[in-house]
């Protein structure tokens, strides 16, 4: 399965970067970021609208919708334990997608149209994160999706 992450911004050199790329090494996953940048002074609604066609216009779906599942990493989504996120994953695998999609929006949040195209709304934490950190604590549970799969004594429930 390839698993790629959309995310508006882009990741300055530092020890969240270096952290990332350790775990998607430990991953068995191929796993590849997109980043996605409004640089024009757009403010609100404006600036969520274009965020949301740099995002959409990113999807990786060359292989055909039906071999996608996008996941909107969203404060309004269904809240999962790290094992729901791993059997999330592997429900997705059994039945056949190829590319598992998770982005991650602006400060202001995703434009309708991200929102209506993504398959799941998922939230990472009850609390708001920077984010540079949500791809931290993202690649950190794929990591750990990847253990509790595979039977690796790295997750402890």
């Amino acid at each position: 399965m390839q698993i790629t992450i959309i995310s508006v911004g882009r990741m300055k050199n530092g020890p969240e970067k270096q952290q990332i790329e350790t775990y998607f090494k430990r991953c068995p996953w191929a796993v590849t970021i997109i980043e996605v940048e409004e640089k024009r002074p757009f403010k609100g609604a404006e600036r969520m609208a274009r965020e949301g066609e740099l995002i959409l216009k990113a999807l990786p779906l060359k292989s055909g919708p039906k071999n996608a599942h996008i996941i909107a990493l969203d404060e309004r989504g269904k809240s999962l334990r790290s094992t729901g996120f791993a059997h999330l994953i592997q429900e997705r695998q059994d039945i056949g997608v190829s590319n598992l999609i998770f982005l991650i929006g602006g400060a202001d949040g995703y434009d309708q149209k991200v929102r209506a195209r993504a398959n799941t709304l998922l939230r990472l934490s009850d609390m708001t994160w920077p984010h540079m950190m949500v791809r931290l604590m993202l690649s950190e549970q794929l990591y750990r999706a990847s253990c509790i799969l595979s039977g690796h004594p790295y997750h402890k429930d």
